[in-house]
Parts: C-alpha cells; sequence; structure tokens
C-alpha cells in the first residue's frame, strides 16, 4: 500500500506485477509515485511557509467544523492522531471531545509496513515514543473507532488523500470500512487529482479551513 510496487518474484520483464493483492501496470505505478513524491515536496513546502498563527487559527477552525460533523460526542469512539511534519495540531479539540465524554483514541503501528491499531488515551495518558519517534499511549488498550480523523497533506476532488508516502492509512482503512473517515487540513492541501491507484481509500469526508 505504497505508492511503489513491492518486490516479487515475478519476472522483472513482466509489464504488469501484483501489488497488495492488486495486479497493476509497473510503469504507470511509476509515474504517479514520480507524481505525487513531486506533488508531496510542493505541499510541504506550503505548509513549512505557514507561520504558527495561522497553523493554530486552521486548526481552531477545523475544531469548530468538526464538532459540526460529529454532533454529540458522548460515547463515541474517536481516533484522532499525534502531529508531526507540520500536520494541524488538534490536541486542545481532543482534550475537549474528551471532557464531552467521548472516547479518544491515538494511532499506534503494531510493526512497519502493517495496519495501525488504536489505542486509547486520554489528556492525563503516559505517552512513550512508538515508531518514526511518534508518541503513542504508553498503556496498551486497543478501540475500534466509530470515527477516524485523518490528516492531510493534499486531496484531491474525489476526496482521495494524499499523505507522507508510507500507505499506512490506507491498509488500516481497508480493513476499517464501517469507521466514518473525516480528512482534515488548510484549504491548499487541495489538489486536482492524486491519479488513485487500486488500493487507495476514498475518505467520507473532508473538512478544510483557511
Amino acid at each position: 500500500m505504497t505508492d511503489r510496487p513491492s518486490p516479487s518474484s515475478s519476472n522483472s520483464c513482466m509489464s504488469h506485477q501484483l501489488v497488495d493483492g492488486h495486479v497493476v501496470d509497473l510503469d504507470t505505478v511509476r509515474d504517479v509515485a514520480r507524481f505525487r513524491n513531486a506533488t508531496r515536496e510542493e505541499l510541504y513546502a506550503k505548509r513549512k511557509a505557514v507561520s504558527l498563527d495561522a497553523r493554530r487559527a486552521t486548526a481552531t477552525a477545523i475544531g469548530t467544523l468538526l464538532n459540526e460533523a460529529i454532533g454529540d460526542p458522548k460515547n463515541k469512539v474517536i481516533a484522532a492522531y499525534w502531529p508531526i511534519r507540520g500536520e494541524l495540531d488538534l490536541r486542545d479539540w481532543m482534550a475537549n471531545m474528551h471532557n464531552r465524554g467521548a472516547i479518544l483514541s491515538l494511532p499506534v503501528m503494531p510493526a512497519k509496513h502493517q495496519p495501525l491499531e488504536f489505542h486509547h488515551w486520554t489528556p492525563q495518558s503516559e505517552m512513550q515514543m512508538g515508531h518514526f519517534n511518534i508518541p503513542i499511549p504508553a498503556a496498551s488498550a486497543p478501540l475500534d473507532p466509530d470515527i477516524i480523523v485523518v490528516p492531510l497533506l493534499g486531496v484531491d476532488a474525489a476526496q482521495y488523500r494524499l499523505g507522507n508516502g508510507g500507505g499506512y492509512y490506507d491498509r488500516t482503512l481497508a480493513r476499517r470500512p464501517n469507521a466514518h473517515t473525516i480528512g482534515i487540513g488548510a484549504e491548499f492541501c487541495q489538489i486536482q487529482t492524486i491519479f488513485p491507484q487500486p488500493w487507495d481509500i476514498k475518505l467520507n469526508t473532508i473538512l478544510l479551513a483557511p
């Protein structure tokens, strides 16, 4: 579930290959990977140019939109995320959801290249470093989210997400079809298309703010 095909025992001269259970044209996969990598660099540059105050204002606006989209959060299991690489910081919103009766969780990577798990989090949770030095709850308490809030690097008109390129959310969401997915980001995230591949997962709702 990455932008590049996985190694296989197939003849290297074959024009098609099996990638995560999907038969794909290798030339197409490579072209799409090059496009996405270039687009990521452009979007990272845009994100880096945003001031901290502006980023906080966007996070506050997204919190308001999330409140409207979710409604009464009591007893709903909501998966959010710990911000990395300049992603919008929703930790104040997460604490507010906790105070309003929601059950919050954070993504935990059990192993590299495996689907994410979501473990219970509260503002008082002890944290430890997980894979890629991303903080995760120290206590292992997996949950099955009703709602998964997904950070966007980019998003296209068909609601397909461009992330950091590891494929972790695609792997995860493919195995959690009953969860409602909400992609959140700044307005500059919008792009025309990511040229979706068979393993890309369309998000249910997209929320963007200036």
